[in-house]
């Protein structure tokens, strides 16, 4: 689906709240253990989650849990790229995400069809992503990390949570119009689970509303957490 479609969805109050699907297409995922790394079960997969009510779908190529290792852009495109292609072919009426950190898998989902970024470093990890972001004119998550995923919940520390993850959200979404992509366009992930204790997790679902000062719409990837 087109991202122009999803920019309506953003702000129609009847459309809220939005689910996102995971389809996680790497053979050591963290929710489902790689049973959807084959295309054709990632595409039946897509079809049951759009069945039972997802808006979104975000399509992966590397796995982001604890200890997990980076996956190279191009295994990342291999993965991902005829999965979204298949997907868009079935005319399923969703919106696909492609969860990646990397600007050249990126580039390779949206021609294939993708019409969000997901990117868990929030531009952080490859400084082609922001500006792609600008230039394909596409809406892009941009979510809070403390450490890299091989490391993040070895000791995750804060002073003050909500007000640290809320202030590295506000820096990120500058960064992004910085580089010029549209404000209407970002949206923000506290990143619950990612560097963050049971507690810290707790804490951040309690004052969400601390995070909708920064007026933009909120994602949640509560799935299958430990917490």
């Amino acid at each position: 689906m087109l991202p122009e479609q999803f920019k309506r969805w953003l702000v129609d109050p009847g459309r809220w709240p939005l689910v996102m699907g995971v389809l996680n297409v790497t053979p050591d995922s963290f929710s489902d253990g790689g049973r959807y790394a084959d295309p054709a079960a990632a595409i039946a997969h897509a079809r049951e989650m759009v069945a039972q009510g997802a808006d979104l779908l975000d399509v992966g190529g590397e796995s982001t849990r604890p200890g997990s290792a980076r996956v190279p852009a191009e295994e990342q495109v291999r993965r991902v790229q005829p999965v979204i292609e298949a997907i868009v072919a079935e005319k399923l009426g969703c919106v696909i995400s492609i969860d990646t950190t990397r600007a050249d898998v990126a580039r390779a989902a949206l021609e294939a069809g993708a019409g969000l970024i997901n990117d868990i470093s929030a531009g952080m990890d490859d400084p082609a992503m922001l500006p792609l972001a600008a230039s394909a004119g596409v809406p892009i998550i941009l979510m809070h990390m403390q450490g890299q995923p091989a490391t993040m919940q070895e000791r995750p520390t804060y002073r003050n949570v909500v007000e640290e993850v809320g202030r590295y959200l506000k820096e990120r979404m500058e960064a992004a119009m910085a580089a010029g992509v549209r404000q209407g366009d970002i949206l923000l992930d506290p990143g619950i689970g990612f560097g963050k204790t049971v507690e810290h997790n707790l804490e951040l679902l309690r004052h969400l509303s601390s995070l909708e000062i920064l007026g933009r719409p909120l994602v949640l990837g509560t799935s299958r957490k430990g917490f």
